[in-house]
């Protein structure tokens, strides 16, 4: 930095480096300070156009009266209008044409999986999954492992009033030992992996008819008809195929109450009836009935 200054009447500060490299201290340019104030004067205009200062129980409503939620209804509206107009043909085909029709017609059967990703999201991913793989303790919709059957008409029934089955605590009659559950869930598991036939789970077998296990899961461990009971030979697992969570499921039962109310311990798999939840719900259990179907079990 020089300490002398050559330009004294140029309007610099005196810091001059490398010679004649020196800080000037002009004022800034008119249109640079009429922007300035003007950005105070519009800080001013939005503070009293729109909703801005806080208050205890409210806030300054603004003389526009303008509210992000009321512009958001309005756009959901002009939105909501095109779509109605733009699909009206395809959402009166799905109220007028059964499930089975929906999903003889290739390009009705696209467009109701296209428009139930959300639905589905909406209503049902938090307990089997954004895409049909199931949560924990609930059923994997993306398999052919079905306990109230796959066909489209079934599923759609399962969406509209719902499904609660009904496994008793200790076999049917309630009269299981500890020992004999222990030996039951050896069988259902030798069942599981195709060894049912083994030496060392021949009480189990014994018992599996004793408790009466045959009367909902079959002799061969497979329903005769899909009205709730698991298939016990396919290793899919409605809860978990743990030994000590089979137990858990065989000594305190599904759904079981007493008195009106839910025993302890006992597996709480519920699903409620939609039919009161959905919006539209008569079109929109078919389009999700077809979806569900889609996803790769459905019979």
């Amino acid at each position: 930095m020089a300490h002398n200054n050559p330009w004294p009447d140029e309007g610099n500060t005196g810091h001059i480096w490398d010679e004649d490299l020196r800080e000037l201290d002009n004022p800034p340019p008119l249109w640079w300070m009429l922007s300035f104030y003007a950005g105070f004067i519009m800080i001013v205009f939005y503070t009293l156009y729109y909703p801005t200062i806080p208050l205890p129980n409210s806030y300054t409503k603004g003389v526009a009266g303008w509210t992000a939620i009321e512009e958001y209804h309005e756009d959901y509206n002009i939105l909501k209008d095109w779509r109605e107009k733009k699909f009206s043909g395809q959402e009166e085909q799905l109220a007028a044409l059964s499930v089975e029709e929906i999903l003889q017609n290739d390009e009705l059967k696209t467009y109701a999986v296209k428009t139930s990703k959300v639905l589905f999201g909406d209503y049902c991913a938090a307990c089997h999954g954004s895409g049909g793989q199931g949560n924990p303790n609930f059923p994997v919709l993306a398999d052919d492992d079905w306990l109230w059957g796959g066909k489209v008409s079934q599923i759609k029934t399962t969406i509209t009033n719902g499904r609660q089955g009904n496994m008793p605590a200790r076999g049917m009659m309630g009269n299981l030992s500890d020992e004999e559950i222990s030996q039951v869930t050896d069988y259902v598991i030798a069942l599981s992996e195709g060894r049912a036939d083994d030496a060392a789970v021949a009480a189990g077998k014994g018992v599996f008819a004793k408790g009466m296990c045959v009367a909902c899961h079959g002799p061969a461990g497979k329903p005769l008809a899909p009205a709730g009971a698991a298939n016990l030979t396919d290793g899919i697992w409605r809860f978990s195929g743990d030994r000590d969570e089979i137990i858990k499921t065989i000594t305190n039962g599904v759904n079981v109450k007493k008195n009106g109310e839910t025993t302890a311990n006992t597996r709480v798999a519920i699903m409620p009836s939609f039919k009161d939840r959905l919006p539209n719900a008569d079109v929109n259990i078919k389009r999700l009935a077809v979806y569900v179907h889609s996803l790769g079990g459905g019979q």
